[in-house]
């Protein structure tokens, strides 16, 4: 890990698949219902509905926003049955509590999702005490990331110094628009192999600072290193 992190102020995580590891695989279960709410909305068979799902995927980022878009959608039903799933398979990290509360600065959430899906996991986790909020697709007036003013919201909403900001995330072109802020960006590699027809490959950009292979050995690691810098200032 590369350092110069003694300038971060405040923790910007992504939710799905970077504070919990993918092999979870919860976003299988979402990619599911969000394919059955499709075909219920478009009235076709789901293997149709998949089809045009994924078109508005591409298009428009999401698919709730293509749903919005196009068939005026019913946007807290959706939400709902999406997020709906079952979050056995993820576990409770004390280590990532505890890491998180070494971390100097404060720390939120930025997803997609919904603050109610958030609060979910973060409690699964053990780690919701360690979040100061969480700025969800609500608070993004229902445009996903990357779209660039979704996170200028998020900077004015939470008064963020994007030069003392860093943001994780597993979706390298999410973090496009924080590296053009001028915030620090981390990559949290995903294997996305096992996702059926959503499988993809990122390779580094440009616009990334860090690649994180594991999210709590990293903070792990630059919790130690910031950790003489803190008592050094007291």
């Amino acid at each position: 890990m590369a350092p110069h992190l003694d300038h971060i102020e405040t923790w910007v995580f992504d939710l799905d698949n970077t504070l919990y590891p993918a092999d979870c695989r919860l976003w299988e279960q979402v990619d599911r219902r969000i394919n059955e709410m499709s075909a219920r909305v478009l009235g076709l068979p789901l293997d149709q509905a998949r089809l045009v799902q994924k078109e508005y995927l591409r298009k428009y980022g999401t698919t709730l926003r293509g749903l919005m878009v196009e068939h005026n959608v019913d946007i807290e039903a959706y939400l709902a049955y999406v997020h709906d799933i079952d979050l056995a398979p993820v576990e409770s990290n004390p280590r990532l509590d505890r890491t998180l509360a070494a971390l100097p600065g404060r720390k939120l959430v930025f997803t997609n999702g919904t603050v109610a899906h958030a609060a979910r996991i973060l409690g699964k986790l053990g780690v919701a005490e360690r979040f100061e909020d969480v700025f969800d697709v609500r608070a993004a007036d229902y445009l996903p990331k990357p779209d660039p003013t979704v996170y200028a919201k998020l900077v004015a909403r939470h008064a963020i110094a994007p030069r003392g900001a860093i943001l994780f995330e597993d979706i390298a072109r999410n973090l496009k628009p924080a590296y053009e802020l001028g915030m620090t960006t981390a990559w949290v590699k995903v294997d996305w192999a096992w996702l059926r027809g959503g499988a993809k490959s990122e390779e580094n950009t440009d616009y990334v600072h860090h690649v994180v292979d594991d999210l709590t050995d990293w903070l792990e690691e630059a919790a130690r290193m910031l950790a003489p810098a803190a008592q050094s200032a007291d």
